[in-house]
C-alpha cells in the first residue's frame, strides 16, 4: 500500500503533563509520513510545559501555534488550513496512543468509499477502574468478561444508524468489530483531506464550549459527500478524560455546562434532522437527562428534575436563537479572523 501522509492534529487548552505525554506518544509513531500539528489556546503554560513545546519546535518535530482565543472546532479548522496531509487526524490533549496506531487509521482509506475513519476509544471515564496502567488497559475486555461484565459489542443495533436515535446506541468504547456507523468520537477521528477543501465542509464555530456533539454534526453533513464513516477497533487510544483543563468546564454540575449541553445537543438536530427525529431525540433527551431514566441514571427528585428541565427549555431556547442568527451571521468568527482563510481553497487542491 501506498501509505497516505497524515497530519495529526491535536487541540489544547489548559493541559500540561498530560499534553506533553500526548505529543510524545504522538512523535513515537512508526509511519513513514506524518506530521503533527498543535493548536495551543492555553494563556499561559507552566514553565516545563512551555520549555518542553519550545524544543520540539525549535527541533521541528511540531508545529506549534499559539491563539488568544479558545473554540475547539475554531482550532480544528485553524489547523485544517495549515496542514499538508492526505489524511487529518484528530485526537485530543489527553489520551494515550500506542505504537501503529497511524497506520490503523490510514489502512481503512484504501478503500474509496471510506471517507471517515471513527477510531476506538478506552475511555478512563466510562471503563472506571476495571484495569489499571497503559498499555495493558485495552486488554481489560477480558478481566470485564471474566468478571461477568458485557463490555463486548460485535454488532452495533440498527437504532445506532437511527440520526434521531443514534447517539443512545451508538457505542464505540466497547464495540469490538469493523462496522458502518453514523458518526465518530472528536478525540479519535480521521478524515480525507478533499472532504473539507473540496466539498467544503468544517466545522461549526457556534457549537460552544467543549463542543458536545460538534463532531456528530461534522459527520452528519459528510453525508453528502456520499462518503462512508468506517469504524476501526484497532485504531483505539486510551481517552484519559482528565478533569481539569480542555477546552471547556467539565463539570458536569456547572451551570455553563449544563448550557453547553443542551444548546449544543437542540443545535445538531435543528441543522440536520427531518422533523420527525428531532421529535424522537428531543424526547429521549428530555427522559434520559431531565427525567433521568436509562441510561442517564440521574437522581429522580422532584427538585433537581425540574432544575434539569429549565436547563433543557433555555437550551433549546439558545438553539432557536443561533439559528435565527445564522440567516445572517454563519458563527465562524475564529475562521474569518484567519489571515489565511482567503487562500485556504487553494492550498487544499
Amino acid at each position: 500500500m501506498n501509505w497516505p501522509s497524515i497530519s495529526v492534529i491535536i487541540p489544547t487548552y489548559g493541559r500540561e503533563e498530560i499534553l506533553c505525554d500526548t505529543i510524545a506518544d504522538a512523535l513515537q509513531q512508526d509511519y513513514p509520513d506524518f506530521e503533527v500539528l498543535v493548536v495551543d489556546q492555553t494563556p499561559e503554560h507552566e514553565p516545563k510545559t512551555t520549555e518542553y513545546l519550545a524544543k520540539q519546535a525549535d527541533l521541528g518535530k511540531i508545529q506549534w501555534f499559539r491563539l488568544d482565543w479558545a473554540s475547539l472546532p475554531g482550532a480544528r479548522n485553524y489547523a485544517v488550513r495549515r496542514s499538508r496531509g492526505d489524511i487529518l487526524l484528530f485526537i485530543d490533549d489527553d489520551v494515550r496512543i500506542p505504537a501503529g496506531y497511524l497506520y490503523a487509521h490510514a489502512r481503512n482509506y484504501e478503500r474509496e468509499e471510506v471517507g471517515i475513519v471513527a477510531g476506538r476509544v478506552f475511555d478512563r471515564m466510562k471503563m472506571a477502574d476495571a484495569q489499571k496502567g497503559y498499555p495493558q488497559l485495552p486488554d481489560l475486555m477480558q478481566s470485564n468478561k471474566a468478571a461477568g461484565q458485557p463490555y463486548e459489542i460485535e454488532e452495533l443495533p440498527p437504532q445506532a444508524m437511527d440520526p434521531g436515535i443514534a447517539w443512545y446506541y451508538i457505542d464505540l468504547v466497547h464495540t469490538v468489530k469493523p462496522q458502518q456507523v453514523i458518526s465518530a468520537r472528536g478525540c479519535n477521528m480521521s478524515f480525507r483531506r478533499e472532504i473539507f477543501f473540496k466539498h467544503n465542509l468544517w466545522f461549526d464555530e457556534r457549537f460552544r464550549g467543549s463542543a458536545v456533539r460538534e463532531e456528530s454534526d461534522f459527520c452528519l453533513r459528510s453525508r453528502s459527500t456520499g462518503y462512508m464513516i468506517w469504524y476501526d477497533p484497532e485504531a483505539h487510544l486510551v481517552h484519559l478524560g482528565e478533569m481539569t483543563g480542555g477546552c471547556h468546564d467539565i463539570a458536569t454540575r456547572s451551570l455553563r455546562y449544563q448550557m453547553t449541553f443542551y444548546h449544543n445537543h437542540f443545535l445538531m438536530a435543528m441543522k440536520n434532522l427531518t422533523g420527525g427525529q428531532q421529535w424522537r431525540l428531543f424526547a429521549r433527551l428530555f427522559d434520559c437527562h431531565v427525567l433521568g431514566n436509562p441510561p442517564c441514571y440521574k437522581s429522580g427528585s422532584p427538585f433537581k428534575i425540574f432544575i434539569r428541565g429549565v436547563f433543557y427549555s433555555l437550551g433549546f431556547l439558545n438553539a432557536l436563537g443561533t439559528r435565527f442568527k445564522g440567516l445572517w451571521d454563519d458563527g465562524q468568527v475564529y475562521t474569518r479572523g484567519d489571515g489565511s482563510y482567503q487562500s485556504s481553497a487553494s492550498k487544499g487542491q
